[in-house]
């Protein structure tokens, strides 16, 4: 099964995809300067995170295209953002360091009643 295919047949399974290696990028276009261009200046990292962010819109754009034909606007919004926080937080403790905190947690509860909410008949 070629990706046109798949994005035809299961287009917010496709979507979901996506959107994932989307997230990745902008998380990385985001965030990433914070550790890697700490010492340079502000528009070496700006600069650096427009190019990051091309890829991230050269994966957001046809994402959305292909879910919005099986998904509302809100329900393609409220899985970018549950994409989102699962990408965040392994990148912020394993690639950032940060601390795993509970408030991870809450806020992903909270996301699952947007879930609720959105997705209910």
């Amino acid at each position: 099964m070629n990706l046109t295919t798949f994005a035809t047949q299961h287009p917010a399974l496709a979507a979901a995809a996506l959107l994932t290696l989307s997230n990745l990028f902008m998380t990385f276009a985001w965030y990433g300067h914070l550790k890697n261009f700490a010492a340079s200046p502000w528009w070496v990292a700006a600069l650096v995170s427009w190019g990051i962010a091309l890829f991230e819109y050269l994966l957001q754009v046809p994402a959305n295209r292909i879910g919005f034909s099986a998904l509302s606007l809100a329900q393609l919004k409220i899985m970018q953002e549950v994409i989102t926080l699962a990408v965040f937080v392994p990148f912020a403790v394993l690639y950032m360091g940060q601390p795993l905190k509970l408030d991870f947690v809450w806020a992903g509860l909270c996301l699952v009643g947007a879930v609720y909410f959105i997705f209910r008949p």
